[in-house]
């Protein structure tokens, strides 16, 4: 596997997507829904900030904590803020994705308390953390699209964005 191919994949995927976001109105954008993270504005927001945080652990940085990051999942910004912001992380996450020369090395952080207070020591791979990004992301941008569906026209449903579909090599045969 190559694994900035993969986040390739993932990027120009998330291109589809946000065009589809782009064309909805603020109402739509903050629809709640029975699933997911509730909107497609949440949704989006924890989707791009959990990339952050996923490289940030990657190239063993210091993560402030929830509080202090400026953006958060429960107020997500407008969406005009998502895609830039996006935008500009996008070749930062790829630049660390290419960078790193061994997915078996160890990484390990003390991580945030969770809802009852307990905090953990938390050990992965690079590969475990590269998995988790793609995977993290596939899982949240299922969401995004059904979401999309179920919000009907003017909204465009996101089609054909399978690995295949966008990635493989395709060469015109000629007929003899």
């Amino acid at each position: 596997m190559n694994p900035a191919k993969a986040y390739d994949y993932l990027s120009r995927s998330r291109v589809k997507v946000l065009d589809a976001v782009r064309s909805l109105t603020p109402e739509q954008y903050e629809r709640r829904f029975a699933f997911g993270l509730n909107t497609i504005g949440r949704t989006l927001t924890h989707t791009m900030v959990s990339e952050w945080y996923y490289v940030e652990r990657l190239l063993q940085r210091q993560v402030p904590p929830y509080e202090q990051w400026p953006i958060q999942d429960e107020q997500p910004p407008a969406f005009a803020v998502i895609d830039e912001t996006w935008r500009a992380q996008a070749p930062r996450t790829r630049a660390a994705i290419e960078a790193e020369r061994d997915w078996s090395r160890r990484v390990g952080w003390d991580g945030f308390a969770d809802e009852q207070g307990r905090r953990f020591r938390v050990a992965a791979t690079a590969g475990d953390l590269l998995a988790q990004l793609l995977f993290h992301e596939v899982h949240h941008r299922a969401q995004v699209m059904a979401m999309l569906r179920e919000i009907g026209p003017p909204a465009s449903p996101v089609e054909d964005i399978d690995y295949n579909a966008m990635m493989f090599e395709r060469t015109p045969l000629v007929e003899r």
